[in-house]
């Protein structure tokens, strides 16, 4: 193989490789080169609430509470009457001792999981942009 068609063959998995980067700093909430929020630590068992990127460490637990995103929205608008009050699913990355884990929590009683172990959502707020959550 030549040496230019080496350096071009470079060049391709360079630019592959920060493509890769730039999906999971966008799945994680993150836009490339921005730094994440720094975490706040809160007492465990009470309520607390974060913006998309924010993170949250609980105070004394091998625990971190990070809002990625919101992942869909069908609630029903403010000042209308709908027959399903509807839901909204946040995307959230809970990091422990045993590692990290991606989860999608509702907020509606017929949805899926409010909760991934020790962490439950609360609310979102209206326009999606934080959520309330309560870690033990």
């Amino acid at each position: 193989m030549d040496s230019q068609r080496f350096a071009v063959g470079l060049a391709v998995l360079v630019a592959l490789g920060a493509g890769t980067a730039s999906s999971a700093a966008s799945e994680h909430g993150l836009r490339p080169g921005k730094p994440p929020e720094p975490a706040a630590v809160v007492p465990p068992g009470r309520d607390f609430t974060l913006t998309v990127g924010q993170e949250a460490a609980i105070a004394g637990r091998d625990l971190a509470v990070r809002f990625t995103r919101l992942v869909s929205d069908s609630r029903c608008p403010p000042r209308m009457q709908c027959i399903w009050q509807g839901e909204a699913i946040a995307r959230f990355v809970v990091r422990g001792h045993a590692g990290s884990a991606t989860a999608d929590l509702h907020t509606g009683a017929r949805g899926g999981p409010r909760d991934v172990g020790t962490v439950e959502l609360v609310s979102v707020s209206q326009d999606g942009r934080q959520a309330t959550v309560r870690a033990d």
